[in-house]
């Protein structure tokens, strides 16, 4: 496992907590491998039935580390791992989200079966602020949801939404106190677990449907995303962020 992702395992229950909370959980390269890696392990044992994904500190998760996305092709790749790992694995997912959940930091919980909110959760997609697109298929499963004019405000404009605005979307499960949050999202994965489990597989196959069509979404948005990060206005985004300046896109 990497230094900043910690897996637990109790009950059946497979955790992985994103450990990194001086940068607010931003994701590196080796935390994805890393969370990859749990997700295979747990789809390959018997006697784990659900996974647990949660973040220490004040936020869930700031989404990519941009400079070491930025740095290298190993970054990207490591990411679209995850990606298609969280989307296929085949067992419940659980999330406990407090705080900031940027970029994958929500796409991932979209793959979630119960994701509880800490009032404070705030839910934020900037993909195209940065000049690139959506991923995880984010831009088949956000309309899906919370239905396509809130998902145009977080995926075209940008816009954040906070916890009772994604319960009310039904994004979300449930808002949970911060204090309680993760005792109740491992109280929810112990009933998974103590229920029939091949019952429960089934209806999770019904519930997610052909998964051929969100496959492909994902793979033409890996596409997308790949183009638009070399693109001029991909270019002048991230340099605007760390220049801490607001970005002049052309429209020539």
């Amino acid at each position: 496992m990497s230094e900043s992702i910690a897996v637990i395992e109790q009950g059946g229950v497979l955790e992985i907590h994103i450990d990194r909370p001086d940068k607010k959980n931003a994701l590196t390269a080796p935390m994805y491998r890393a969370m990859t890696a749990a997700l295979a392990d747990a789809s390959a044992r018997a006697d784990i039935g659900v996974v647990l994904f949660a973040g220490r500190g004040d936020a869930f998760c700031a989404g990519n580390d941009l400079k070491d996305f930025m740095a290298g092709p190993e970054g990207g790749a490591a990411a679209f791992a995850f990606i298609r790992a969280i989307a296929a694995f085949d067992k419940p997912l659980v999330a406990a989200v407090r705080g900031l959940a940027v970029g994958v930091g929500t796409t991932m919980l979209f793959h979630c079966d119960l994701v509880y909110a800490a009032p404070d959760a705030r839910f934020i997609m900037p993909f195209v602020n940065l000049g690139i697109v959506p991923e995880a298929g984010s831009s088949l499963l956000a309309p899906a949801v919370m239905g396509h004019a809130k998902a145009a405000a977080m995926l075209m404009l940008g816009e954040p939404m906070d916890a009772e605005g994604a319960d009310r979307a039904g994004f979300v499960t449930a808002i949970v106190p911060a204090d309680t949050l993760l005792a109740h999202a491992r109280s929810k994965a112990a009933a998974l677990m103590a229920k029939p489990p091949q019952a429960l597989a089934a209806t999770r196959r019904l519930m997610k449907g052909d998964p051929a069509a969100l496959t492909a979404r994902i793979e033409e948005e890996a596409r997308l995303f790949r183009e638009s990060l070399a693109s001029p206005e991909a270019q002048e985004a991230f340099t605007a962020f760390f220049e801490k300046r607001v970005p002049v896109f052309s429209r020539g």
